[in-house]
């Protein structure tokens, strides 16, 4: 990732000029010809934290009609891969980035899940829905105080008996946003740790 992407990924309206890039990768042994682009997280590839975060999971066993948020969506591979390896399941996904909502949304159509997937802004998602799951690979950059903020708004959406799964990096503060999490009411558990990652699971009684 360049410095200029870094800057700008989780801005509303990236600045940088929009270019679209071919991504191709291989999750829970599924092949994904996915379109990322400039401006947007991991531009052109799978993020290590994201590769880890699959690597170290499996998909969900979930209820027909479950719902899945992936919060911090980018151009969409945890939900869009969430949707393929899950038929049940109805994924949102969400993203301050208005250009990484056009691209998900753009590869939802093109994997032929626009009637089970949907990307938007945090304004345009209903604030009264629950989740059965949340997924995400969070954006630690924002800072402490905004990513609480984050985590606060978004984890009481979790239905009752739901769970959160997310992918945090050791040197970010992986270890002590999992004792932060659990404080706050969210019993949180590391079930994964590798490439200096750790994949945590959130869960609301």
């Amino acid at each position: 990732m360049t410095g200029t992407d870094d800057e700008h990924y989780f801005s509303a309206d990236p600045s940088v000029p929009f270019e679209r890039i071919p991504v191709s990768t291989t999750v829970w042994d599924m092949d994904l010809s996915l379109v990322s682009g400039s401006g947007v997280f991991a531009k052109g590839r799978l993020d290590i934290g994201t590769s880890v975060l699959f690597k170290e999971t499996e998909p969900p066993s979930l209820k027909p009609g479950a719902r899945v948020l992936d919060l911090g969506c980018g151009y969409g591979m945890i939900g869009l891969a969430l949707g393929l390896a899950v038929p049940e399941a109805y994924v949102t996904g969400v993203d301050v980035n208005e250009r990484a909502v056009l691209l998900a949304n753009e590869n939802a159509a093109k994997l032929g899940l626009g009637d089970r997937y949907r990307a938007a802004v945090p304004a345009e998602v209903d604030p009264e829905t629950t989740y059965d799951e949340i997924w995400s690979n969070p954006p630690i950059r924002i800072g402490k105080p905004a990513l609480h903020e984050l985590l606060l708004t978004w984890l009481p959406r979790l239905a009752p008996d739901g769970r959160a799964v997310m992918v945090v990096g050791k040197n970010l503060g992986g270890d002590s946003l999992q004792r932060w999490i659990t404080e706050q009411g969210y019993p949180t558990t590391r079930i994964g740790s590798a490439k200096g990652f750790r994949v945590l699971e959130t869960r609301r009684s």
